[in-house]
């Protein structure tokens, strides 16, 4: 057997990624019969000192060369060439960034211009007293954007990091301003496109606009830690949450529901509901044409309390049981609801003696529900 000079490293520059450090600073073996590349793990890093080479990386030496020689002479080999040990670049995922303290401070203010705590005070059927919405806005941390108007709704996790603060202008009644051209809007989006627009950022902002996800908690959820008896009322947008607590009593008593939001209605998930663990959880889905919304919550929040372990969820089927079809074409949620009543009705009772709706547990079948809606039912939400 002759096969001393037939395996050569390629003549030349070019240069391959290295099987061992991932690097372009490979020269591979070429066959000088054939003038084809031996498989690709065969050849000489240039990288010697931080990429140690191994054997196999030699034709000669791991059997390859003979084992070539002795099948083309007939002979029948079992030996295999080696697959190349190929090193895993590590994944350096950047760590979370968060708003600073400072720029949330910097939103709370400038509430006499504030649509939506404006509308409170004054525009909706029932008006609230001004020491009610004080105490919302200082619980929630509500803020505002003085240049159009804009009610801040900043995401806190139960650590007190800042996750994300929401700007949403409202009109008169309430409903989001879709005339508006940026009605619904970011903090961090309005600093990089409005405030540094042609400047560098700060490097916090640089920083969290690399975040894969900007809205990774609930809205609501540093007060977990300070009302940790409370049951919690789950809906898809803050405003709902506000609305619940303006209306059903302020979480001070361990009775009184303690309301938080997701976002909206795909941003239920595991990950959110942890900060959840060990509590009672009551949601109340917004309405959708065919239940659909009902449905997803239902069988998302059945799947997440099998991995929530001393977490109970239910899911309220009030809405669906009792709104009009126009209604659920609509999408309309508990707060369209609530703020046609006086909120007065509610504080007088005890939470459970109020007309909330009644959870369901997950657990219910579905003939259940469909045997509930088919009963004839009133509720003075509904009334004329």
């Amino acid at each position: 057997m002759n096969t001393e000079h037939r395996y050569i490293f390629e003549k030349g520059s070019k240069k391959h990624r290295c099987p061992n450090c991932d690097k372009k600073r490979f020269v591979r073996y070429i066959d000088t019969q054939t003038g084809e590349y031996l498989p690709e793990q065969y050849g000489r890093c240039d990288r010697e000192i931080n990429c140690p080479q191994q054997e196999y990386n030699n034709p000669y030496l791991d059997g390859y060369a003979k084992a070539i020689w002795e099948q083309e002479q007939g002979n029948k080999t079992e030996w295999k060439p080696q697959q190349p040990k190929r090193i895993k670049k590590p994944v350096n995922k950047p760590k979370r960034a968060f708003i600073p303290i400072q720029e949330l401070k910097k939103t709370l203010t400038g509430y006499n211009n504030n649509i939506f705590i404006q509308n409170l005070l004054q525009r909706v059927p029932f008006p609230f007293e001004v020491q009610d919405i004080e105490k919302v806005v200082s619980l929630y941390r509500l803020g505002t954007v003085p240049e159009n108007g804009a009610v801040c709704f900043p995401y806190i996790d139960s650590k007190g990091n800042v996750n994300a603060v929401q700007e949403k202008i409202f009109d008169y009644t309430n409903h989001t301003d879709k005339t508006k051209k940026y009605h619904t809007s970011w903090l961090h989006s309005r600093l990089t496109y409005n405030e540094y627009k042609n400047k560098p950022l700060p490097e916090w902002l640089e920083a969290y606009n690399k975040n894969e996800t900007k809205v990774s908690c609930l809205f609501g959820e540093h007060l977990l830690s300070k009302y940790p008896y409370n049951p919690v009322a789950l809906v898809e947008a803050p405003k709902t949450a506000i609305y619940g607590t303006l209306y059903f009593g302020f979480p001070e008593q361990p009775t009184n529901l303690l309301w938080l939001a997701v976002y909206n209605l795909s941003s239920l998930n595991l990950n959110k509901c942890k900060a959840l663990k060990g509590r009672n959880v009551y949601l109340f889905p917004d309405l959708s044409k065919d239940g659909k919304a009902f449905e997803l919550w239902s069988n998302k929040a059945a799947e997440i309390q099998k991995r929530l372990q001393g977490t109970y969820f239910h899911v309220s089927d009030l809405l669906e049981q009792l709104a009009p079809q126009q209604d659920k074409e609509q999408g309309k949620d508990i707060a369209d609801y609530l703020i046609k009543q006086d909120w007065r009705l509610f504080r007088k009772q005890d939470i459970k003696e109020t007309p909330q709706p009644e959870p369901e547990p997950v657990e219910t079948s579905t003939r259940e529900k469909r045997e509930k809606r088919e009963a004839p039912k009133k509720n003075f939400f509904f009334a004329a």
